[in-house]
C-alpha cells in the first residue's frame, strides 16, 4: 500500500496518506517524565488486547508491575524507548542486556508498523553493543508477531494461568 495512492477506503480509515502518518512517528530514549505516559500505554494494552488470551486475574496480576514508579525503576536498569505519534505515546519497548522486554503498541494504533519499527531500534541497539542474539519473552498475545519478525520459539514457560512463550533471534546487520 505505501507507495500507492491510498483508496478511498484508506483514506478514511487512515484520515489522509499512510505515509505521512507513518512519519510522524517519533522513537525516542524514554525519559523520566514518561514513565506515567508509558505505564498508561502499557496498562490499557494489557487490559484490551491480552484479555483475549488470559483470565482477569494474571492481567491484574501483571498490571501491577507497570505503574509509573516501576517503570522509573526499569529505566534504571534497562533502555526503554517511547513511540510518539502527535505528542502522544502510541508504544514502548526495552532492551535488558540480550533480551527485549516491555513492548506494546496502543490498540489503536495496532498493525499500522509502529511495534516493528521500535523492534528495528531495539535490535540495532543491541547490534551497536555486540549482542548477536536476541530473546524475547513473549506473550501468548505477541507470538505471531515475533515469528512475523522472525524469532523462533525456543519454549514456553508456564507460571500458574500465565503461559510466556520464549522467542529467540539471531540478529545482524540485515535484521534491521
Amino acid at each position: 500500500m505505501i507507495g500507492r495512492d491510498l483508496n478511498w477506503r484508506d483514506r478514511q480509515i487512515f484520515g489522509g496518506d499512510l505515509r505521512a502518518m507513518m512519519d510522524e512517528i517519533e522513537i525516542r530514549r524514554a525519559i523520566a517524565s514518561d514513565a506515567p505516559l508509558i505505564s498508561e500505554l502499557v496498562t490499557n494494552t494489557i487490559r484490551i488486547s491480552n484479555s483475549v488470551d488470559y483470565p482477569a486475574s494474571v492481567i491484574e496480576r501483571v498490571i501491577g508491575n507497570f505503574s509509573a514508579d516501576a517503570i522509573l525503576k526499569l529505566m534504571d536498569s534497562r533502555i526503554v524507548w517511547i513511540a510518539l505519534q502527535g505528542g502522544e505515546p502510541v508504544g514502548t519497548a526495552s532492551l535488558d542486556g540480550d533480551t527485549v522486554r516491555t513492548v506494546f503498541v496502543s490498540p489503536t494504533a495496532q498493525g499500522r508498523g509502529i511495534g516493528r519499527r521500535v523492534m528495528q531500534i531495539v535490535e540495532a541497539a543491541a547490534f551497536a553493543k555486540g549482542i548477536k542474539a536476541l530473546r524475547v519473552p513473549a506473550s501468548l498475545t505477541a507470538r505471531n508477531f515475533y515469528t512475523r519478525l522472525g524469532y523462533n520459539e525456543v519454549r514456553e514457560v508456564p507460571f500458574g494461568e500465565e503461559l510466556t512463550v520464549v522467542m529467540e533471534k539471531q540478529i545482524d546487520r540485515a535484521s534491521f
